[in-house]
């Protein structure tokens, strides 16, 4: 039995874990930010550091307490080294690089994109590669082959706005605020998704790239418009329209890429695929195709570290480790 530590503090969550052999959670501790970063509308940055510091020390001691096990009974110590918000990064890898150094454990950096990756194998124990995954996350949306738990092929990914950037931003546009995502999401479930037809980006283009910035602005300037002639708008219908337009080009974007590959087996990662109206639009395009299709319990698609003791677990048995000058990279997404 391998048991990993693990740690992530990539944005606005402190988190520490215990994962048993890479599938078995034996504790998943988050310190959630997001009732402070609401009063600035977003996150920021340097705030966010200074909440990490105050609580991963507790995040890690109820981890260890909670899973019932001791610094000596951890075989090693996982902590996302990227990509992330820079500060933030830095106070989990600090953190691990310390217990590593103090406990004599191997210390494995991991990239949060793979972590989010490898939820899937978490919330489904038969899952394994190879399959194709749609990455999606306030920062980042990639379309990946998984070929093996650490070799991945990139297809596509966002080249301006992620779809979690777009989210958060027209959910300020029409006055709901932060976290833009789940606010969106649920304001849609009152709102008519064919009242107002938006651009569907890069949907026509070949390849697998992604770009939400102009759905963004289309948003933007359809409000303005109605602003300039004294007319009102319903928000549920605009927040409604704006999502089918990205879940419209995130289906078909996927399902693209798996005929053309051959893959018959479609995995979602990432805060974003937590929306239900990207959920239940891959089931129902998985369920056409006869495709199989894992999505994370919600818990696992939003920062934890849990995720990252999984993927970590896969590069401790490839003795992919590192040593104490393991640095936060904050761009550019996975690697």
């Amino acid at each position: 039995m391998i048991r990993i530590l693990s740690i992530e503090s990539s944005c606005d969550e402190t988190a520490a874990a215990v994962v048993e052999d890479g599938r078995t959670v034996r504790s998943n501790i988050i310190s959630s930010q997001i009732r402070t970063h609401e009063l600035y509308g977003g996150v920021v940055p340097e705030i966010a550091s200074r909440k990490h510091l105050e609580a991963i020390d507790t995040c890690i001691t109820q981890a260890l307490t909670e899973a019932d096990t001791t610094m000596d009974e951890i075989d090693a110590i996982a902590v996302t080294y990227g990509p992330g918000l820079v500060g933030a990064l830095l106070v989990g890898v600090a953190e691990a690089k310390a217990l590593a150094f103090a406990t004599g454990k191997p210390l494995i950096g991991v990239n949060h994109i793979r972590g989010h990756i490898a939820a899937n194998y978490i919330c489904d124990p038969d899952w394994e590669p190879p399959f194709l995954c749609l990455v999606v996350s306030g920062g980042h949306t990639h379309l990946v082959i998984v070929r093996d738990y650490t070799d991945f092929e990139i297809l596509g990914k966002t080249r301006d706005d992620a779809a979690g950037e777009a989210f958060d931003k027209v959910a300020r546009a029409i006055g709901l605020g932060y976290p833009g995502g789940p606010k969106v999401d649920r304001e849609a479930k009152n709102g008519n998704p064919e009242a107002v037809h938006f651009p569907r980006p890069c949907i026509d283009e070949e390849g697998y790239s992604f770009s939400f910035s102009g759905l963004k602005s289309a948003v933007l300037n359809y409000l303005n418009q109605l602003t300039m002639k004294g007319e009102t708008y319903d928000r549920a219908d605009i927040a409604a329209s704006f999502q089918q337009s990205i879940v419209d080009v995130l289906v078909f974007k996927t399902m693209q890429a798996a005929k053309e590959y051959g893959i018959d087996r479609i995995a979602l990662a990432g805060g974003v695929s937590a929306n239900s109206a990207i959920r239940e639009g891959f089931r129902k395009a998985c369920a056409e195709r006869g495709y199989a299709l894992s999505i994370p319990e919600l818990i696992y698609c939003t920062d934890n570290a849990a995720m990252i003791g999984c993927a970590g677990y896969y590069q401790f048995l490839e003795k992919d480790f590192a040593d104490l000058s393991l640095n936060a990279v904050p761009g550019d997404g996975l690697r």
